[in-house]
């Protein structure tokens, strides 16, 4: 077997009391065991403290590419699905990768700077994906540059998430729209990059400076200021219950190589009036009507489905769970699946097989939970 891979920061997540697992081939922390109240301690505790606080988060591990030279816009034009040609420099844009067939490769972040661009894609996609940019990039003048190995990445979320940020980086994070960024400099050294976005339904931001930088960094923001109870680390398991509860899809579950945005109800990062790979086949099914729709499953009693579990109306299958847990915020069983299209409406009851059981459940919108402006 191979070795796991290390994030810079996995030192401070050892000292912190993080419980780490293979993920994607990295060694990440689940969750973090803290004796003697030395702040939130659990999943559902540190989901807590990002809702009504501030968290951090190591997502080192998602990859990091940089696009230059003269047919960079072109080629992310003809691999990703959203018209990036509309972004100006400073902004970020989500969208999807898509093959052929319309299926989706993965969802990415992708940014424009002055003179490049920066993409961010899933950490099991990755090395997937270089090999498909290198295969669709013959004949075009663009070089493409895989930056994981040598950053770092860290996202810091919650209602209080900008007011710490402000404390202590150079320039204030506040003035930032969401889905832009800055570059900033700390001390005239060390630069590093400030994006407002982040995957938890919550405010913050995500900040990517090199791997030397990357202690000294974690260090300075859990310290910055003065005030150790309101930022906290939290785990992979928390960011899964706050992004289900936002209704954010996950590679893996909602969205795979067989499922087409559409489907998927990410329509609004599909720009079907420009050539990408996979618009021909997307035009067929936005013209056919998706047969199956993501939506969002409210569960009655207290268990919670799971990925796999069969959706059934009227003793017929008609849909799959891909994503469930017990929500901490709504206090009640929450799940995502995709539905046939004739029993996606909201209110609509269905039924989820639990071994020997069934679960009552009922359509709603998504997300579960929007965060107070």
């Amino acid at each position: 077997m191979a070795a796991l891979l290390r994030t810079p920061f996995y030192d401070f997540h050892v000292k912190a009391g993080g419980r780490m697992v293979d993920f994607a081939g990295w060694e990440m922390p689940l969750l973090y065991q803290r004796p003697g109240g030395a702040g939130p301690s659990g999943i559902i505790a540190e989901h807590v403290h990002t809702r009504t606080a501030a968290s951090i988060f190591d997502v080192s591990h998602m990859g990091r590419v940089k696009f230059t030279g003269k047919d960079a816009e072109a080629f992310l034009q003809k691999i990703c699905t959203r018209n990036l040609g509309k972004g100006v420099a400073g902004q970020s844009m989500y969208s999807l990768v898509c093959n052929p067939a319309g299926g989706m490769l993965d969802d990415v972040i992708v940014s424009r700077f002055e003179k490049h661009w920066y993409m961010v894609c899933n950490a099991g996609n990755r090395e997937k994906l270089l090999k498909w940019f290198g295969e669709q990039a013959a004949g075009m003048d663009v070089t493409i540059d895989d930056e994981t190995m040598k950053t770092a990445m860290v996202a810091i979320q919650g209602p209080r998430a900008v007011e710490l940020l402000d404390s202590v980086l150079p320039e204030p994070v506040s003035g930032l729209k969401r889905y832009h960024f800055e570059v900033q400099r700390y001390m005239m050294m060390i630069q590093f990059t400030v994006f407002r976005s982040g995957y938890t339904g919550e405010d913050g931001a995500e900040i990517v400076c090199g791997t030397t930088a990357a202690s000294l960094a974690v260090n300075f923001l859990m310290k910055g200021d003065g005030k150790h109870e309101t930022l906290q680390p939290a785990g992979l398991g928390a960011r899964d219950t706050l992004r289900l509860e936002a209704g954010m899809p996950l590679y893996g579950h909602e969205l795979n190589e067989q499922t087409d945005p559409l489907s998927a109800g990410l329509g609004w990062a599909v720009d079907l009036s420009k050539e990408f790979i996979g618009a021909e086949a997307l035009r067929k099914v936005k013209q056919a009507g998706s047969a199956r729709k993501l939506v969002g499953l409210l569960i009655e009693g207290p268990r919670a489905a799971r990925q796999g579990m069969a959706v059934i109306r009227g003793g017929k299958p008609v849909g799959i769970v891909t994503s469930g847990a017990m929500s901490p915020t709504l206090k009640r069983p929450i799940a995502m699946a995709y539905v046939e299209a004739e029993d996606s409406a909201v209110g609509q009851g269905l039924s989820i097989l639990a071994g020997n059981n069934q679960l009552d459940a009922t359509v709603t919108p998504l997300p579960f939970y929007k965060r107070a402006k």
